[in-house]
C-alpha cells in the first residue's frame, strides 16, 4: 500500500495527544481535517484504527500502523534536521525541525543513573520519557508508544533489538529506630518470618513486586504485612528513612544513607540484583543509535556487571 504521510501523522497525533482537537493544534490544521485523514486512513486499511474514547486509543490494528507512523515520522524528522544543518532546508518560517525520541525508563533508573545518559544528543534531538516499571515497559514497546525502553525483559520484542545493560542491586533497608522496634536491633536485625509479617513495608506502587519477592524468599510463605504505597523514587527513599516501613532501596541510594547513619541494611544476604536490558526499535535512526550508545556507556559505569 502507498501510505499517506499526512494521514499517518494524524494517527500519531491523535493517539499521542488523546483528542482530535489536541491533535489538530499540534498539526496546525482543523479538527475536521484530522478526522478526515483518520477516516481516509481507516478506509485504506479496511478496518477501524482508533477508538473514539477519552482519551482516544489505538485499536489492535491501529497499533500496527501507529508504529509505522512513528518510524516514518522519526526518519522524516531526522532528514529535516540533517538538511537544516547543511543549509539544504528553507526554514525561514516556522519552528526549527526536531527529532523526538519517546522512551520508557523506570523510576529508580531515572533517580540514580539514567538521566546523564540522556544528555549530549545534539541539537534538534529531544527525549520524551515515559516513567514505567521495568517489568512492564515492554508493553509500551509492543503498543508503539515508545521507541526504546529499559526493561527486565531479556527476550526481544518483535521488531526490536535487545542489549544487556547490567544489574541494579536492591537492599532491604530501614531506619535504625524501625529496625530496633520491629527486628530487635539496629546493628544486627533479626529478620524472621514472624517479624516480617507484622512490620510495615513501603511499596512504590501496585506494580512493584520487589518487596513481595523478598518476603517470598525470606519466609517461604504468603504473608501480607501492612503497607504504605509511595509512588516516587525520592519520596520512597524518604519514607523508608523516616520510618514508615522497610523497603528495597537501590544500592546507589542506600549506600550514602547508610554511611550517614540514616538507614541500616536489614539483611545483606537479601540483596536482589535486577538485570536491566535496553530494547529499541530495529530502525535505521542515527539519533536512536546515539541515545542507545550513551545509555550503554552510562550503564557500564553505574550498574553491576551482568552475571
Amino acid at each position: 500500500m502507498d501510505w499517506d504521510l499526512a494521514q499517518l501523522r494524524a494517527l500519531d497525533a491523535v493517539v499521542g495527544h488523546g483528542t482530535f482537537d489536541a491533535a489538530a493544534r499540534a498539526l496546525h490544521v482543523t479538527p475536521s481535517a484530522v478526522s478526515q485523514r483518520i477516516k481516509a486512513l481507516e478506509a485504506q486499511a479496511g478496518r477501524v484504527l482508533v477508538r473514539r474514547s477519552k482519551p482516544v486509543a489505538a485499536t489492535e490494528d491501529g497499533r500496527e500502523l501507529l508504529r509505522l507512523a512513528r518510524e516514518v515520522s522519526l526518519l522524516v524528522a531526522e532528514a529535516e534536521v540533517a538538511l537544516a544543518g547543511t543549509g539544504g532546508s528553507d526554514r525561514s518560517e516556522g519552528a526549527a525541525p526536531r527529532v523526538v525520541l519517546p522512551v520508557a525508563i523506570n523510576a529508580d533508573s531515572l533517580a540514580t543513573w539514567a538521566v546523564p545518559a540522556l544528555a549530549g544528543l545534539g541539537d534538534g534531538v529531544y527525549v520524551d520519557v515515559r516513567r514505567e516499571d521495568q517489568d512492564h515497559s515492554v508493553e509500551l514497546l509492543r503498543d508503539g508508544e515508545v521507541m526504546a525502553a529499559i526493561t527486565t525483559q531479556a527476550r526481544a520484542v518483535q521488531g526490536c533489538t535487545v542489549t544487556t545493560l547490567g544489574a541494579m542491586r536492591y537492599l532491604p533497608a530501614a531506619s535504625p529506630a524501625f529496625a530496633r522496634r520491629w527486628f530487635g536491633s539496629r546493628t544486627a536485625p533479626d529478620v524472621t518470618p514472624d517479624a516480617l509479617a507484622g512490620a510495615p513495608v513501603v511499596v512504590y506502587d501496585r506494580k512493584d513486586d520487589l518487596q513481595d519477592r523478598y518476603l517470598r524468599r525470606q519466609t517461604r510463605r504468603r504473608i501480607d504485612p501492612p503497607r504504605h504505597h509511595v509512588p516516587g523514587s525520592t519520596a520512597f527513599a524518604q519514607a523508608v528513612r523516616l520510618g514508615l516501613g522497610w523497603g528495597m532501596l537501590p544500592e546507589q541510594q542506600a549506600t550514602e544513607l547508610v554511611a550517614r547513619g540514616d538507614l541500616v541494611v536489614l539483611d545483606e544476604a537479601g540483596a536482589d540484583d535486577v538485570r536491566l536490558h535496553w530494547q529499541q526499535w530495529r530502525v535505521r535512526s542515527s539519533a536512536l543509535d546515539v541515545l542507545a550508545a550513551s545509555v550503554r556507556e552510562t550503564a557500564a559505569r553505574s550498574l553491576r556487571p551482568p552475571r
